[in-house]
């Protein structure tokens, strides 16, 4: 086992391991408990009761954040002609075609999220950049709402920077989705749980037997785990 560092030792003597909290309880001593000097990320931390090696039990979505993650995100958009106007009026940091496409080809990464404009250029994202962006999560995918006809791209833009999340269920079962910052009114990070608990629920699959959402717990940045009650966070609603 990795030794741990005496801040994070000290802030995990705020946390009684073997107790569920309430969600309320749980953000604010995510909070409290944050051993680094910078403002952390909180994240969730759900293990789900399905086996995401069958077809019918994969679970993926979206969900917009009333709050947002607190993340100012870099928007790649592959688009050609009219799409790729649209995209660059819409706010898109990247744009482009061919080029764009043989730049990441060659290697280059610095964006965090990928869209794609319905039609030539997508079967071209597909065909040739399907290795290099399928296993950082960063593939286009009409799923995720990540490819759209031209005249959507500047409003799944605007979500994007407003914070829209995807989240994907991992090879273990689990899921793992920022709900903002240390910093965040404890408020404002319930409603971005709420509604992220909303969108899971809404993304049960059709294969899913028994139990579906096992355990939840809260962290942060280097933080220590934070066991969430799961009938209370399972209650949770949005306005």
């Amino acid at each position: 086992m990795a030794k741990r560092g005496k801040r994070y030792l000290e802030a995990a003597k705020e946390v009684v391991r073997t107790k569920s909290y309430s969600p309320s309880e749980a953000i604010e001593l995510v909070q409290k408990a944050s051993p680094v000097n910078f403002d952390a990320t909180v994240e969730v931390h759900l293990r789900l009761g399905i086996d995401p090696r069958h077809a019918d039990q994969q679970v993926r979505g979206v969900v917009l954040l009333p709050h947002g993650t607190g993340k100012k995100v870099r928007l790649l958009v592959f688009a050609e002609g009219e799409a790729e106007k649209i995209a660059q009026e819409g706010g898109a940091d990247y744009v482009g075609g061919d080029e764009l496409i043989e730049k990441v080809e060659k290697g280059w990464l610095d964006f965090d999220i990928a869209i794609a404009a319905q039609g030539e250029v997508m079967g071209k994202v597909a065909k040739r950049l399907g290795r290099v962006l399928g296993p950082r999560g960063l593939m286009p995918n009409p799923k995720a709402g990540t490819v759209v006809p031209a005249e959507d791209i500047p409003r799944v833009i605007k979500e994007f920077r407003l914070g829209r999340v995807e989240f994907k269920i991992d090879k273990t079962a689990n899921l793992h989705v920022p709900i903002g910052k240390v910093s965040f009114e404890a408020e404002k990070l319930l409603e971005n749980l709420a509604s992220l608990m909303e969108a899971v629920i809404q993304a049960k699959p059709p294969g899913a037997k028994g139990q579906y959402i096992k355990k939840i717990v809260l962290t942060s940045t280097m933080g220590p785990g934070v066991k969430v009650d799961l009938p209370q966070a399972l209650a949770l609603r949005t306005a």
